[in-house]
Parts: structure tokens; C-alpha cells; sequence
């Protein structure tokens, strides 16, 4: 019992000197964790005070930036109204200087009124008399002459008229003498420099395409069983085949010269290749077409890279290669249009103009013949218009639209155009003409001429590039001969159209014949 009473003791002694322990450990945990805790919080809140002193400071500073930057718009702005204020003062001052300038001007405009008003007075007086003595002389004068006034006056009219006529004439006459002298040999020197400089070979196109072939026995293979493949191939070509007794040739007859074109390469190709059906025509010519398309971009693009033309629309390009298809007048139109660039050119620099817009429009001024479609347009004015739907230049459009004259000219290109369209359509052998067309041309020249009162004869000599005129010596005097010339020059210039220009010779002269017997 005792030992278990000892124990038990023991066991409490032990358990309060644990706890004695442990409160002591903790209690000292306990003041150091509160002394932590307290330097920590120390640290936080002198940690928070620099914070807050630096934020203070910061907004501190930019408050003051704030406050000088307002200061300084407000300085500014202070600055700029007092410069307004002394504007204004300035403009004021001005203002009234100005006023009493006008006013001043406005009482010496007053005072000069005043006096004009006082000489139309006079001046009015002064007409009365005037007219007064004027018709008490005017009665003398008629007493005098026998004549009324009217009858004097009209006399005097007459009079006056046919020596200032007879005076113009003189005048015009010397005129065109001195320009002729001073502007005909340098207008020939550029004309011929820029002939000689683009001599170029015209190629000759017909309406008619002659396809040559080596055999009748050929011949019979393109006509086919009961003609089946000369109708394909007029059906696919649109170009009428024409098969005759002629050997070994069959004529390709069509306005169209790009069809006509496309009609011989196929049947070249159909002859070569030697399979000859409708099926195979039809494909042949829907190849030959495809090639003929690409070669007329190709030569389009090869003329204005030859040229030196740069930056044109592709349309237009196409259609300057289909140029080399058409013909107008005998003359290929592609070496037509080259033919005048180059004029162009040359005589454009030789003007000082712009060489290069007077060779573009040179080559375009016939555009408006290789439409794909066909308005009811003159080629000039469809040219023109095809110009300015790709965006070319104003001055270059003008210059197609004016060439014959359709359309008024604005620039120095269009006369040039002009000018070297008619050269490059005059040279020998550039053109050739339809002889009835040639013999109605120099017939209406000799009527247009006749159809004046006192022309006898008319000759029309030189290809209808000179007209002799004889009129009568006792109904035309010699001063009605130039004008005469004059008039029909301008007549013909009006109404006709003719390659290069028309000379115009009036003669009159007295014959007296007498027979000694």
C-alpha cells in the first residue's frame, strides 16, 4: 500500500515537474514569438512609413509638375491674348487708316464727278452747235454737188470699199508672199529630213487571199464528197472559198483580212497534214484561230517595243497587231501607222515638241479602223474614243480625233499627226487608187472650178495635183483673178478630198490675131 501510495506520489511529482517545465518552455516560446512578433510589426510599420513618405513625395512632385505645367498653358495662353490684343490694336489701326484713305478718295471723286458734270454741260453745248453747223454744211455741200446725202453717201461707200478690197488683196497677197518666203523653205527642209530619216517599204493587201496548192488531186480533196469540206471550212472561217478552173490556186475571197489570214494557215495545215474532214477542219481551224489571236498580240507588242513605246493598254496593243491584217487605200495599215510614228518623231523633235507623244500618237491616229466592233462612227472619232476608254493622254486623243479634221484641235500634236498622216498617204506608190474614183475626182475638180462666173476652161494636170483655170480677159479683170484662185482654193479645200495638196493657176490673157493678106 505504502509503495503504492509511494508510487502514485511519484507519478504526481513527476507530472508537476513536466508541466513546470513545459509551462516554462512555453511561456519562453511565447515571449519570444510576441518579441518577433513585435520587431516584426516595428519593421512593417516603419516599412509602411517609407512607403507612405515615398508615395507623399511622388505625388508631392507630380502635383507640383501638374501645378507648373497649368502655370506654364495659363502663361501661354495669357501670352497668346495679349499678342491677339496687339493683333487687333494693329488691325484696327489699319482699319482706320484705310477709312480715312477711302474717305479722302471719296471726296476727290466727288469733286471730279462735280467738274465732269459741269464739261458735259459744255460738251453738250459745245455737240448742239456742232450738229447745227454740221447739217448747215452738209446743205451746201448738196447744193454744191448736185447730191443728196444718202446718194453721197453711198457713193463714197462704193468708192471706199473697192480700194480697201483692192488694198486687202495687196495685203494679203504680200503677206503670203513673205510667209511663203520665210516658212516654205524651212516647212520642205523638215519635211524631206523627215521623209529621207523613215524611208519604210509598204507592204500591198488585196481582199482577196490566193491559196496555192500543188495538184488538182488536192484541189478535189479539199472540195470533199459533195463539197462537205469546202462548206465546213466556209462555215468555221467565215471566209468564202472560191474553186475554179484556175490550176493549182483556189481564192480565198473576204473583207476580213484576220479571217482571210486564219482560211490559208488552216488549209495549209490541212494540206500538209493530209487528213481532210469536217471534224478535223474544225479543229484545225480552231487551233489556227487560237495562234493567229497570239501572233496579233505579239507583233502588237513587238511595234511598240520597235518604236520605243512604253506603258499602252493591252487592248490597244491588240489591236495595233491586228493593223497588220488591213489595208487601206492598197497600203498596209501596221506599216501605214509605223510610217507616220516615225514622221511624227522626226518632226516633232525638229518643232522641239515631245518625240515621244508625238510617235504615240502617230501610231494610234488610225485605231479606230480595227474595231472589234463596227459603230456608226468615223474611224477618227472612234479612234479617239478607244484612246480615251484605255486611258490615254488628252493631247494624244485630240490628235487621233483631229486628223481629218472631226474634231477641233487643242494641241501642236494633232496638226503634226495631221501632217505626217497625209505624207506618209502622198508618197509615190503608197497608195493606189481606184481608177474611176481617180477620173471622178479630177472631173468634179474641172466642175467645181467652171461653176465660176467668167471661167471658160478648166484643166486638171499633174495626177490632180495642179488645176489650170482660163478665164475670160474681157469678163474678169486683174484683180478679180486672185481672188479667184483664192476662192476656189478654198472651195476645193472645203468641199473635196485629196491626197497631199492642189495647186491652183488661174490664167487670163488678150490675144489679138490679124492675117496679112
Amino acid at each position: 500500500m505504502i509503495e503504492i501510495m509511494i508510487s502514485i506520489a511519484a507519478l504526481l511529482g513527476g507530472g508537476a515537474i513536466g508541466w513546470f517545465v513545459t509551462h516554462t518552455a512555453t511561456k519562453g516560446k511565447v515571449r519570444s514569438t510576441l518579441k518577433k512578433a513585435e520587431e516584426d510589426a516595428e519593421n512593417l510599420k516603419r516599412n509602411k512609413l517609407l512607403e507612405a513618405k515615398e508615395k507623399f513625395i511622388n505625388m508631392k512632385a507630380e502635383f507640383e509638375k501638374e501645378v507648373a505645367e497649368r502655370n506654364s498653358k495659363i502663361q501661354q495662353s495669357e501670352n497668346r491674348a495679349q499678342q491677339n490684343e496687339v493683333r487687333l490694336q494693329q488691325k484696327e489701326q489699319s482699319l482706320n487708316q484705310r477709312q480715312s484713305e477711302i474717305q479722302r478718295k471719296s471726296n476727290e471723286v466727288d469733286a471730279i464727278k462735280e467738274n465732269l458734270d459741269k464739261q458735259l454741260v459744255v460738251v453738250d453745248a459745245k455737240k448742239q452747235e456742232l450738229e447745227k453747223m454740221h447739217f448747215q454744211a452738209t446743205e451746201k455741200l448738196a447744193a454744191i454737188s448736185g447730191l443728196s446725202a444718202e446718194q453721197a453717201k453711198a457713193q463714197l461707200i462704193e468708192n471706199i470699199k473697192d480700194e480697201a478690197k483692192t488694198e486687202a488683196m495687196a495685203y494679203v497677197n504680200e503677206m503670203m508672199e513673205e510667209a511663203k518666203m520665210t516658212a516654205n523653205k524651212e516647212a520642205k527642209r523638215i519635211i524631206v529630213q523627215t521623209i529621207q530619216r523613215v524611208a519604210t517599204e509598204t507592204a500591198i493587201e488585196n481582199s482577196v487571199t490566193v491559196f496555192n496548192i500543188e495538184s488538182d488531186e488536192v484541189k478535189g480533196r479539199i472540195i470533199g464528197r459533195e463539197g462537205r469540206n469546202i462548206r465546213a471550212l466556209e462555215a468555221a472561217t467565215g471566209v468564202e472559198i472560191i474553186v475554179d478552173d484556175t490550176p493549182d490556186a483556189i481564192v480565198l475571197s473576204g473583207f476580213d483580212p484576220v479571217r482571210r489570214e486564219i482560211a490559208r494557215l488552216a488549209l495549209h495545215q490541212l494540206v500538209v497534214d493530209g487528213r481532210i474532214h469536217p471534224a478535223r477542219i474544225e479543229e484545225v481551224v480552231a487551233k489556227t484561230k487560237k495562234q493567229v489571236e497570239e501572233e496579233i498580240v505579239e507583233v502588237g507588242k513587238r511595234t511598240a517595243i520597235d518604236l520605243g513605246i512604253h506603258g499602252l493598254h493591252p487592248e490597244l496593243v491588240r489591236l495595233i497587231g491586228k493593223m497588220k491584217y488591213r489595208s487601206s487605200y492598197g497600203q498596209n495599215l501596221l506599216q501605214h501607222a509605223r510610217e507616220t510614228a516615225n514622221l511624227c518623231a522626226v518632226m516633232a523633235a525638229e518643232l522641239g515638241l515631245n518625240p515621244q507623244k508625238a510617235k504615240r500618237a502617230g501610231l494610234l491616229h488610225d485605231i479606230g479602223k480595227v474595231p472589234d466592233d463596227q459603230p456608226e462612227l468615223p474611224h477618227a472619232i472612234l479612234g479617239m474614243n478607244l484612246a480615251e476608254k484605255y486611258k490615254e493622254k488628252p493631247d494624244i486623243c485630240n490628235a487621233i480625233g483631229a486628223h481629218h479634221d472631226e474634231v477641233e484641235m487643242t494641241s501642236l500634236l494633232a496638226p503634226i499627226v495631221q501632217v505626217c498622216d497625209a505624207i506618209s498617204g502622198a508618197r509615190p506608190g503608197a497608195r493606189r487608187e481606184i481608177v474611176e474614183a481617180y477620173i471622178k475626182r479630177l472631173n468634179d475638180l474641172e466642175n467645181l472650178a467652171l461653176s465660176y462666173p467668167g471661167v471658160l476652161k478648166t484643166y486638171a494636170i499633174q495626177a490632180g495635183r495642179e488645176l489650170r483655170v482660163i478665164v475670160g480677159a474681157d469678163k474678169v479683170d486683174d484683180k478679180t483673178v486672185e481672188t479667184l484662185s483664192y476662192d476656189i482654193a478654198k472651195k476645193i479645200q472645203d468641199e473635196m478630198t485629196y491626197p497631199g495638196q492642189v495647186k491652183i493657176t488661174v490664167i487670163r490673157e488678150t490675144r489679138s490675131v490679124s492675117y496679112a493678106k
